[in-house]
């Protein structure tokens, strides 16, 4: 791990800040406004937008094209990073909004949303760890942690469209 070394400490960080500051979001104050109202669909879209790259990045790298499955995991890094700009942007500025379903379909929307956050949280060093052991050509390390990872980060990209769907009737 002494390649993993000097990202350590910038990994840690992090994996703390980023899910702090989300969560942060949710207890500031915030006025009315609908300057950002589209971010919530650019949001869903980069994130089905994600979904279908990995997809790709798999494909590519099962077929031995190391350079695309590069390009298109570093599009899904970078789609990411601008997710996460573009949700903190939106929840730093709007009221949350509540789903207003009844009945099981309640149930199924809040299972959803909150695997969907513990997962987020838990994808963030995933991604990073994943990252750093390609950067550094332990491949079988990254193999290894990547098999891990992808689905966490599909099933993350997959259900933040869903829940996008699901709440959308309510913004």
């Amino acid at each position: 791990m002494k390649a993993d070394n000097p990202y350590k400490s910038l990994i840690i960080l992090l994996s703390i800040v980023v899910p702090v500051a989300v969560a942060v979001l949710y207890v500031l104050p915030k006025t009315e406004t609908t300057l950002f109202s589209f971010l919530p669909m650019l949001n869903a879209t980069i994130n089905g937008t994600t979904f279908f790259i990995l997809i790709a990045a798999l494909v590519a790298i099962k077929n031995k094209n190391v350079v695309l499955h590069k390009r298109l995991m570093w599009t899904a890094l970078i789609l990411s990073v601008l997710f996460l700009l573009s949700y903190v942007l939106y929840h730093a500025t709007t009221p949350s909004t509540s789903f207003g379903g009844e009945g099981t379909i309640k149930y199924v929307y809040f299972f959803i949303l909150l695997t969907h956050i513990l997962l987020s949280a838990i994808v963030v060093p995933l991604v990073l760890l994943t990252l750093v052991r390609a950067l550094a050509e332990k491949f079988d390390q990254h193999r290894k942690l990547a098999k891990i990872t992808l689905p966490i980060w599909l099933y993350v990209t997959l259900t933040g469209v869903l829940v996008y769907l699901m709440i959308s009737p309510y913004y």
